[in-house]
């Protein structure tokens, strides 16, 4: 058998048994003691990325007693104009770790370098290793179509992992930047944020070096060119609440109608 038929075979054990899994509305709306407790990782792009994406999701799971992690794929290095990369990267593992205290999740770093994104056999390697060492029964992730390198890779890798993991976990897309950055999301399911809304901004304020949030608690005009409110607003719109965050499940069947 080739590489890529055993590939192919591990691609369909893993749908299956993600399908099997609790959707994400059990795991948000109900408890642990109901479920178990899961173990859940969040991949970004860059400090903030976990946070702007499933910030209003990760508090709800973790109220369900749920245990979340949120995996950093690269430190933000040239985020900051003025600092160089290692002095960028101190700032935000920091800023990071701030926010991951207000939302009740765990800081984990992967280390690459901002910008300088690379996938190679070895780095998918590392990426599984760290992955797969939480154990955990649901990922969320970048969805791949986007404008930033450095989210497809991290989205790229972390379906790899999914892929070829020795045990299955569910797979979720998340977005940021609708229409700026992530193109083409069809939700499957969607989070009501809208009592976690303030403590989702509060996190991100974590990030103090990337303006997101003003003096005023709310977004910068910066984050509403970028479309990241309207995001909230308009996926409460959709699921008819005053605010929400959207996902794609990954089933491994029917994707291709997702982003048609």
């Amino acid at each position: 058998m080739d590489k890529t038929s055993n590939g192919r075979r591990k691609f369909m054990k893993s749908s299956l048994a993600g399908v099997g899994l609790l959707s994400l509305p059990q795991l948000v709306y109900g408890s642990a003691e109901q479920s178990g407790k899961k173990k859940i990782v969040v991949v970004g792009g860059h400090p903030d990325d976990p946070e702007c994406g499933t910030g209003g999701t990760v508090p709800l799971l973790i109220k369900a007693g749920h245990e979340v992690t949120l995996l950093y794929f690269t430190n933000g290095d040239e985020g900051i104009e003025d600092k160089t990369h290692e002095e960028a990267a101190a700032i935000r593992k920091k800023e990071c770790e701030a926010a991951c205290k207000i939302l009740g999740a765990k800081p984990l770093f992967f280390n690459q370098i901002d910008g300088e994104s690379v996938i190679n056999n070895l780095e998918m390697a590392r990426f599984q290793k760290l992955l797969w060492a939480e154990k955990p029964h649901v990922v969320f992730c970048h969805w791949p179509i986007d404008s930033h390198k450095d989210h497809q890779l991290s989205s790229v890798l972390t379906m790899q992992a999914w892929m070829e993991a020795p045990v299955p976990f569910a797979l979720y897309f998340y977005e940021v930047c609708m229409g700026y950055q992530s193109f083409l999301f069809h939700p499957t399911d969607y989070v009501d944020i809208s009592e976690t809304q303030a403590l989702k901004w509060k996190a991100l304020a974590c990030h103090a070096s990337q303006k997101i949030i003003g003096a005023d608690g709310k977004y910068t005009q910066m984050m509403h060119d970028c479309g990241h409110p309207s995001m909230e607003d308009f996926r409460g719109k959709e699921l008819g609440v005053q605010a929400a965050e959207a996902f794609i499940r990954m089933t491994g069947r029917g994707m291709g109608k997702l982003i048609l």
